[in-house]
């Protein structure tokens, strides 16, 4: 029975790897044939290095956090990950064929120039928060301009972002600005119309009206209780003396209870003040709610203003355009040649030292013997 034999051992029994100056010369000029396509034509690689930035690398950090625009538009989305979707996008594509004319420069179609460059054009990240924008061309003016065109359009794109998201929150905050303003004006005038109503600029000095006069009269009622005291040691109740005193106390003692009662007709009594003070303390914490609101919405919109302004520095150029200095190597021959040793190697091995229990290999022959 003859034995399976192995794709090496098949390959190593053709005729044409007879001998080992045909297998000599056909491997060497396959590998010189890969070599020579690995190394020409000579390719150039040219790249570019870019830094997504935030308030901090900016300096801005804290103006913008008292303007109310330190937050990014992208919420907590990663820099880096939006980066390199904008940076792959369609958009930025779109951007880059029309500012070097690629349709009429390659004479190829849109779309065709669109998977050229998805092909050709590489965007990733590298530790520590970088990102490479590279290609590798034959032509290494063509290969600088479209990483410089995909730096300026990614930034652009990544603006254009920040512009359309912050315009739509200026809008939310004057909508917002526009119906507090109104609020503030209502609850002015309700203030306003209250003080007016109360005929003093400040009804909360009827608290302190109402709580000296109190005193006031407490301490007189109390001095004439003594003095007409020290004046029944010398003189009858039925003195005329006696009985003004008694007179002028009952007098303050009902102005005193007048003052203490807890309605509100009178113009000075503690019921009166209460409900005064209490009314403007209501008045007044409306007005002062509605101009927080006012003047946070006024402060945040004016961030609006400082974000549209910082938009285009959404990313940093730590490297600009230029051409890598060092050889640059076609893989894919790489590979072959490789691929070509390793098979060579396989191949004189076997002829060599055939397995145990395959067909022998007859050195200097043509055949393998069966």
């Amino acid at each position: 029975m003859t034995p399976v034999r192995s794709l090496t051992g098949t390959v190593a029994g053709w005729r044409l790897f007879g001998t080992f100056l045909r297998r000599g010369l056909i491997f060497g000029v396959l590998i010189a044939v890969c070599v020579a396509l690995a190394l020409f034509p000579q390719r150039y690689r040219a790249a570019v290095t870019l830094s997504p930035t935030d308030p901090n690398s900016l300096g801005l950090s804290g103006t913008l956090g008292q303007l109310g625009a330190i937050n990014s538009v992208f919420g907590t989305q990663a820099a880096i990950e939006v980066a390199l979707r904008v940076g792959n996008g369609i958009a930025v594509r779109d951007l880059v064929i029309t500012r070097l004319g690629l349709e009429k420069r390659f004479g190829m179609s849109r779309v065709q120039v669109h998977r050229w460059l998805e092909s050709r054009v590489t965007v990733r990240s590298l530790r520590g928060g970088i990102i490479v924008i590279e290609m590798q061309s034959r032509d290494p003016d063509l290969a600088r301009d479209i990483v410089s065109a995909y730096t300026s359009a990614t930034q652009e794109r990544l603006a254009q972002i920040s512009r359309k998201q912050t315009a739509y929150k200026r809008g939310i905050l004057e909508q917002l600005a526009r119906d507090t303003s109104d609020n503030l004006a209502r609850a002015q005038a309700a203030y306003d119309a209250f003080r007016l109503t109360n005929r003093t600029p400040d009804p909360m000095t009827e608290v302190d009206v109402v709580t000296a006069r109190i005193a006031q009269l407490q301490g007189a009622i109390k001095a004439k209780q003594v003095a007409m005291g020290a004046a029944l040691q010398i003189y009858t109740p039925s003195n005329p003396a006696i009985k003004q005193m008694q007179a002028e106390i009952d007098a303050m003692t009902a102005q005193l209870q007048q003052i203490k009662a807890t309605n509100s007709q009178s113009d000075v009594t503690v019921g009166r003040a209460v409900s005064t003070s209490s009314a403007l303390f209501k008045l007044e914490r409306e007005l002062m709610i509605q101009r927080t609101l006012y003047d946070s919405y006024l402060k945040f919109l004016q961030g609006t203003s400082v974000e549209d302004l910082t938009s285009n520095a959404n990313v940093r150029v730590l490297e600009p355009p230029a051409i890598d200095t060092d050889r640059q190597y076609w893989w894919p021959g790489i590979a072959g040649m490789v691929g070509l040793a390793m098979l060579w190697g396989a191949i004189e091995f076997y002829r060599l030292r055939p397995p145990v229990g395959g067909a022998p290999v007859i050195p200097g022959n043509d055949r393998v013997t069966a």
